[in-house]
């Protein structure tokens, strides 16, 4: 057992949500309120979420997965057509090209970041014809931000839209080649960005998702199919016979993301500084005490990183993990390639195929950051990991 006077009352996981009795006053309102859903608390939330990041709009959705299917969608991908993306992030980041046909073609990672390296996608590019390639979904992993400049311009070059997968990184930024901090979703560079509003996220709604664009087009197109493809504008429908009169004009799905969801979403943004602000101050903290441990390598950080985790890499991760289970400590792992998942084998990806990425997976581990987690918590955990590992 740990040789610390601190012992945890409950576990002390790798992410956790943080309610206040603010954010129960929020939804518990919209709960009296004349709407449960379609009302007046999304197009809020949206607006409140758009100026947050810097875009010119924004479409809730029910997910961070509805939000990569739609986006998939309102880009046209059809089947046989390639897209590419990186191994390490969650499944759904592929599966959105899946759903749609399309086939997903994964590409290395730089090992100092776990970040899709853009150099190994322009091999991938310049091995093929102009053409032959779709679609890019960056993964802004961890909240450490792709920089998406040098992505936009790989795009341009070969004729590829973009979707920023971002659902770790709301207030993260990059620094531009003009050296302007450029937010995570902010619309200038990726066509599309999803977010992702789960309980172990920076802004937490239980479920919930969001797409930002600076696209009208494609931000009209988002609305009709998040709602069964159904438009009630007179300015878009073909015929009005009334009041009543609304027109299913493609085929679309429900989507959507009630009024109390987004009543919790606005009050969780009105915090989301703070808290960012407390994952770096946690980061700070770790990034000071492996320093001293020699067998402890961290992902490597920046000024814009968002921390939605704090990622480690050591040569025994099974053996620190079961270490840390025994002690109420409940790290986890992000991820597990997706090219070695059974349902992408079958599809020809084989082990080996992505060998920096498999070699993250073999040593790294997430460890708890949260904002709600005290500096005796994470002193724990450090003085838990020294024990574990020496140092």
């Amino acid at each position: 057992m740990s040789t610390s006077s601190f012992q945890p009352t409950r576990p002390i996981a790798y992410g956790r949500q943080h309610i206040t009795p603010e954010d129960v006053q929020a939804v518990t309102e919209t709960l009296y309120s004349d709407y449960l859903t379609q009302g007046p608390k999304v197009a809020e939330f949206e607006q409140q979420f758009a100026a947050y990041v810097g875009a010119k709009y924004a479409v809730a959705v029910a997910n961070g997965t509805a939000a990569l299917h739609l986006c998939a969608l309102a880009l046209g991908v059809q089947p046989g057509q390639r897209v590419i993306t990186t191994p390490i992030t969650f499944s759904a980041s592929a599966n959105c090209v899946r759903y749609c046909g399309g086939e997903v073609h994964f590409v290395d990672i730089n090992p100092a970041t776990a970040l899709i390296d853009l150099q190994a996608v322009r091999r991938l590019l310049e091995s093929h014809p102009k053409g032959h390639f779709h679609g890019l979904i960056p993964v802004d992993f961890a909240g450490l931000p792709v920089n998406l400049e040098a992505a936009r311009q790989l795009c341009d070059e070969f004729g590829l839209w973009m979707i920023e997968d971002s659902c770790h990184a709301p207030g993260g930024f990059f620094t531009d080649s003009q050296g302007q901090e450029q937010r995570c979703g902010n619309g200038q560079f990726a066509d599309l960005a999803i977010f992702s509003f789960h309980p172990v996220k920076h802004i937490a709604t239980g479920e919930g998702g969001m797409i930002t664009t600076n696209r009208p087009d494609l931000y009209e197109h988002l609305l009709r199919l998040r709602t069964h493809g159904i438009t009630k504008d007179p300015a878009q429908m073909t015929r009005n016979d009334g009041g009543w009169y609304m027109e299913m004009q493609e085929l679309g799905y429900n989507y959507r993301m009630p009024d109390m969801l987004c009543a919790l979403g606005i009050s969780q943004l009105r915090r989301a500084d703070e808290g960012l602000l407390r994952r770096r101050e946690l980061a700070a903290r770790y990034d000071a005490a492996f320093a001293e441990m020699p067998r402890v390598t961290p992902l490597a950080g920046a000024p814009g990183h968002a921390y939605h985790l704090y990622v480690i890499q050591m040569p025994d991760r099974k053996g620190l993990y079961d270490a840390l289970r025994e002690r109420q400590i409940f790290a986890q792992v992000h991820y597990i390639p997706v090219h070695t998942m059974p349902y992408y084998q079958d599809l020809g990806w084989q082990p080996g195929d992505f060998p920096l990425a498999e070699a993250y997976y073999a040593h790294c581990l997430s460890i708890p950051l949260f904002p709600s987690l005290t500096d005796e918590e994470q002193q724990y955990v450090i003085d838990c990991i020294r024990e574990v590992v020496g140092g």
